[in-house]
């Protein structure tokens, strides 16, 4: 995933990623034990941060993994974090765990993404749910928010599409925003040209939710889903940081219960 390069050199660099969250250099320097004017001294190279000081500003500027390593060698120093592929014999406890999580979650529907939302590993009950989507679709690398929104994907069933696609699009604007991604940017700009509102998409029920639940037909039925996402806690591997495990929680009884009978 290419970072969008705004500025060069380790000073305007940081200083991008501090407007960007709206933090002022004080509110900064008291945040990361140091002074607005040695922020300041960084900022416009009149002063190079150290090591230290470089990961301590990137954490208080919730500045993504990958996009420290960049930091880091921007002011001169070597990448502390390793980027590990998923099928390397080391991750293998990693990928063990993932699958008994998703195995555990059936027949509720599960599965993992990238940082680019291509799907790492779904369980069982996630596959029922793609029943009908194009081949295409379905053939790997799969992504996630092609396979939902594509008028050949889930789109056609997805009974409150205008509302979960306006989610799932906001969803990825943030996630521009934290990462600066030219590629997740292509991809947003890609979906969100597809059609809002394909024929046979049904109108919201207005039922009453605790959260926007995924609705949507399985046959000659309803269903309807909560999603969560869960990552993983203080990374230090950039493929683990990027790792996004997405449940979907049965949002009633009948949709519990069908699912049971589907995958007893």
């Amino acid at each position: 995933m290419t970072t969008v390069a705004l500025d060069t050199g380790i000073g305007p660099l940081l200083r991008s990623w501090r407007e960007q969250r709206r933090i002022s250099q004080l509110e900064l320097a008291l945040r990361a034990d140091s002074s607005a004017r040695h922020i300041s001294f960084i900022e416009t190279g009149r002063s190079r941060p150290s090591e230290e000081m470089i990961l301590r500003l990137a954490e208080h500027l919730d500045i993504p993994v990958r996009e420290r390593n960049a930091l880091l060698v921007t002011g001169g120093y070597a990448p502390r974090f390793a980027r590990t592929a998923l099928d390397d014999p080391s991750m293998g406890v990693l990928r063990e765990a993932i699958d008994r999580l998703l195995a555990c979650y059936d027949p509720y529907p599960a599965l993992v993404l990238d940082a680019m939302y291509t799907v790492v590993a779904a369980n069982r009950g996630m596959r029922l749910l793609l029943e009908g989507v194009s081949e295409q679709l379905l053939t790997p690398p799969v992504n996630a928010m092609r396979l939902t929104l594509h008028p050949d994907g889930l789109a056609p069933r997805i009974l409150n599409l205008p509302e979960w696609r306006a989610d799932l699009l906001a969803q990825m604007e943030r996630q521009i925003a934290l990462a600066r991604s030219a590629e997740l940017r292509a991809l947003y700009d890609e979906v969100a040209a597809y059609p809002a509102d394909p024929a046979g998409t049904a109108a919201a029920t207005g039922v009453p939710s605790l959260a926007l639940p995924l609705r949507i037909a399985h046959g000659e039925r309803e269903l309807s889903f909560i999603s969560s996402i869960a990552t993983f806690n203080t990374p230090m591997d950039v493929t683990v940081a990027e790792l996004a495990i997405e449940t979907f929680l049965p949002a009633d009884r009948a949709t519990a219960a069908y699912l049971h009978t589907l995958m007893p």
